[in-house]
């Protein structure tokens, strides 16, 4: 009897911090997956996407892929738009075509900031800035392209590749004695491994139940790692880790956003509310605090 075949995963954005971990671990969910960057697969060309989707026969795709400098993203807003709110409606119209799920990554700067609590995924989206807005309209464009997608909203995401606050924060901490940091701006920390991790699950999930005859997962779900915190806080957190594995660490002064402009306003309240995907999939997030201690492991083993 023949061997059945392993599910065939596309992922785009291979090269960006999450897209990376889903590639090093699919294996691990069953998948070969076939990772692509932006120079191997632009997902802002409709035809393009019809030809890899048509050579590489994916079961699904996993779209990684995004514009993500928040700040130039207020000067870059056509490039910005093109990738993050035009593209995924053309993935979800191609894999429609195709039969097969779309997993997409979104974001809690689609939301403004101001309520009290952490958000939920019915919560009305009222974006600040170009950023968030090009992927509240990716979000809706993926939506009417497809029924079969799943968009996987976190924040703060952070991880031992690319580049993110963990690493800025250690590298800074090796030049200067004293950093300053915002202390006002609060939101939960994500993993690039967990998340990479919840996606895979999602995404095995889709197929088994498609396989068997099911409904497959639809809508929109939302993955931080558990636990709130500000920006100066966990730069408090990185210092204490850095300084536990003999690495440098700097002072952390805490400052208003008031004291740092930027041309991208930021959302006062970051913080996703994470009980959907537990109640309907079972998927506890870990406290951030045990992530980032692994990704400290990593970023700052011993060389000897």
């Amino acid at each position: 009897m023949a061997e059945p075949r392993t599910r065939r995963l596309l992922v785009t954005g291979a090269g960006g911090q999450v897209g990376t971990k889903l590639v090093a671990q699919a294996a691990a969910h069953g998948f070969a997956a076939i990772g692509t960057t932006r120079a191997e697969l632009d997902i802002t060309d409709r035809a393009a996407i019809e030809a890899a989707i048509a050579s590489l026969k994916p079961d699904a795709v996993v779209n990684a892929a995004a514009y993500t400098a928040v700040d130039r993203a207020e000067s870059e807003a056509e490039l910005a738009h093109a990738i993050n709110a035009i593209a995924p409606g053309l993935l979800g119209a191609a894999c429609d075509r195709a039969g097969i799920p779309l997993l997409h990554i979104s974001t809690d700067y689609v939301f403004d900031g101001a309520a009290g609590c952490p958000w939920r995924e019915v919560d009305p989206v009222a974006p600040l800035g170009v950023y968030g807005k090009s992927k509240a309209e990716g979000e809706d464009a993926l939506r009417k392209a497809t029924a079969n997608h799943i968009i996987l909203r976190t924040a703060w995401v952070f991880s031992p590749c690319g580049s993110n606050f963990v690493k800025t924060m250690l590298r800074l901490a090796a030049e200067r004695d004293e950093l300053t940091v915002i202390d006002d701006q609060r939101g939960s920390p994500s993993s690039a491994i967990d998340v990479a991790q919840v996606l895979l699950t999602l995404a095995r999930l889709s197929l088994d139940r498609q396989a068997a005859g099911e409904a497959p997962p639809r809508g929109t779900w939302h993955f931080c790692n558990e636990g709130v915190t500000s920006w100066c806080e966990f730069a408090c957190a990185i210092m204490a880790g850095a300084a536990a594995r003999g690495a440098p660490a700097a002072r952390v002064r805490p400052i208003p956003t008031s004291a740092y402009p930027t041309p991208a306003r930021r959302p006062a309240n970051s913080a996703l509310d994470c009980t959907k995907l537990t109640r309907d999939f079972g998927i506890v997030p870990r406290p951030w605090e045990q992530a980032l201690d692994d990704v400290l492991d990593r970023l700052l083993a011993p060389t000897h």
